[in-house]
């Protein structure tokens, strides 16, 4: 815009030099041209970089009088042009509203020594088109204004976005550490409960610990499937409804030497994918923990359905803890359980057993 207004400012100058020269005129006027033109251009760039509202007050102040006295000289185009860069340079300095008015309210005053008639007509053109330069620069400067804030929130949308990004690649390594700990953690207890059991029963009963073994091997084949499941980060929703997984669990805890039960209570619904993940692994976790570090008798697992909320429960007999329960297991059931609006409780008391407690909304 500061270009256009200079090209414009030395066109109109221009058109003075060229009057002047033609018609033998009083140079007085090319002289008034040349120091409005001076300040037109390089004082107007100064005083806008100033950015301050006195010199732009001052700016206009001797501009306006000046550009004055050059229409009387030579009431021309050229003349006539500075009054319309001026008025734009008032809207460019960002003048109060009011002072901009009134530039525009005095600009036609220049007709004033002109006849009633002849003064009205050319009057009424001059304001216009101040008028009309004002509206455009105006126009000009708040879509200038837009452009900027327009970049400005493109920044910050890419710096959004880059944090977003961070955020989903921490909550996705989190994810496939937990899937890491609860999958395949689980299975590696399995099967190394069952290769004991094995070897323990292989002397006296051979058939026996071949069972142990097959199964301990279906175990590793499924550690396997869960490590390559969470190394390509994918999640594959599991499609047997969540009772029927959780007395797979127990039957796998009570073959590995924990006799274990499932009690289910309230009215069986289908859940989404994440609860009934979050409630699966709630399971499984308790029961891990029940078979490596309780050292019970037995383990009990509870399913209730309530009215607004799933709840999940792993209960022993075993040796309990009088310390707080600390762990990637609890770490991760409780992110889970977080992430979908839920709580996760732990209880233990020594010589008393643990309590393990997941509550879902579904």
């Amino acid at each position: 815009m500061n270009r256009a207004l200079g090209v414009l400012t030395c066109g109109a100058f221009l058109s003075i030099v060229f009057g002047v020269l033609g018609s033998g005129k009083p140079g007085l006027g090319l002289v008034l041209g040349a120091v409005f033109t001076t300040l037109g251009t390089v004082g107007f760039g100064w005083v806008r970089g100033r950015r301050g509202p006195w010199w732009a007050a001052g700016y206009a102040v001797v501009q306006l009088p000046l550009a004055f006295v050059i229409f009387t000289i030579d009431a021309g185009v050229g003349a006539t042009l500075f009054l319309v860069v001026l008025v734009s340079q008032c809207v460019l300095l960002r003048l109060p509203r009011p002072a901009i008015a009134l530039v525009i309210a005095v600009v036609p005053l220049v007709h004033l020594g002109m006849s009633l008639g002849d003064g009205l007509r050319e009057g009424i053109g001059t304001l216009m088109s101040v008028l009309f330069a004002a509206i455009i620069t105006e126009l000009l400067l708040r879509e200038q204004r837009s452009r900027g804030e327009l970049a400005e929130a493109h920044e910050k949308l890419r710096d959004y976005a880059a944090q977003a990004e961070r955020l989903a690649t921490a909550q996705e390594r989190n994810r496939v550490a937990r899937d890491i700990h609860d999958g395949l953690g689980h299975s590696l207890t399995v099967v190394q409960m069952q290769v004991k059991a094995a070897r323990a029963v292989l002397p006296t009963d051979p058939a026996k610990a071949d069972e142990v073994l097959s199964k301990a091997q279906d175990q590793a084949e499924n550690a396997l499937t869960e490590v390559r499941r969470s190394v390509r980060a994918l999640r594959e929703p599991r499609s047997t409804p969540l009772p029927e997984a959780l007395r797979a669990l127990v039957e796998e805890t009570s073959a590995a030497g924990v006799p274990a039960w499932l009690a289910v209570s309230g009215t069986e619904r289908p859940l989404t994918d994440g609860p009934r993940e979050a409630l699966y692994r709630a399971a499984q976790e308790g029961l891990t923990n029940v078979r490596k570090h309780a050292a019970a008798g037995r383990a009990d697992v509870e399913l209730e359905y309530a009215e607004s909320v799933v709840r999940l429960s792993v209960r022993d007999d075993g040796v309990g803890t009088d310390g707080a329960a600390t762990g990637y297991g609890l770490l991760g059931l409780r992110e889970r359980a977080e992430h979908l609006g839920g709580e996760v409780t732990f209880a233990s008391t020594p010589g008393h057993g643990s309590a393990l407690s997941m509550e879902i909304p579904g």
